[in-house]
């Protein structure tokens, strides 16, 4: 695994435009997450919660995650086995450039992660990091879905 400083942003930038990561670690996406999911976010829309009637009315005859809450995962799931940026004091989330929930996740579906560096700039209170975060269902070619995500590490 390389290891760069956070304020050695020639470095950092080298990563820039390079293919995507290893993918990471898997998760498993239970009904009992989703349904705890939408207790905390108010969200009960039947196609998250309600088994039975997914069973009868979805096309995918199950219930499928809520994107937000696969969304959420991104801290668990997006740690690189490649890459890691160190000596910073603490990394702050600056923000999103682009979000698209591109497939559904259905319950039972076990998603993984991939990210790539896309742009790094120097700034006043430390460097921002910009990087494009892939979640996808295992063995699924398209993606679940797709985030631009900017991070501040800060000395």
């Amino acid at each position: 695994m390389q290891e760069i400083r956070f304020d050695d942003v020639a470095a950092l930038s080298q990563r820039v435009g390079e293919p995507w990561s290893p993918w990471g670690s898997e998760v498993t996406i239970t009904q009992d997450m989703i349904n705890r999911f939408a207790d905390v976010t108010f969200d009960h829309q039947w196609i998250h919660i309600d088994v039975e009637r997914a069973q009868k009315e979805s096309p995918l005859k199950t219930t499928i995650a809520h994107g937000f809450f696969v969304l959420s995962l991104v801290p668990h799931l997006r740690q690189r086995t490649d890459m890691q940026v160190v000596g910073y004091r603490n990394v702050l989330n600056y923000g999103a450039d682009k979000l698209r929930f591109i497939s559904p996740v259905p319950a039972g579906s076990v998603v993984h992660a991939r990210c790539r560096v896309v742009a790094v700039d120097a700034k006043p209170k430390g460097t921002l990091i910009t990087e494009e975060i892939e979640i996808a269902v295992v063995g699924q070619e398209r993606p679940a879905l797709t985030y631009t995500m900017l991070m501040l590490f800060q000395p």
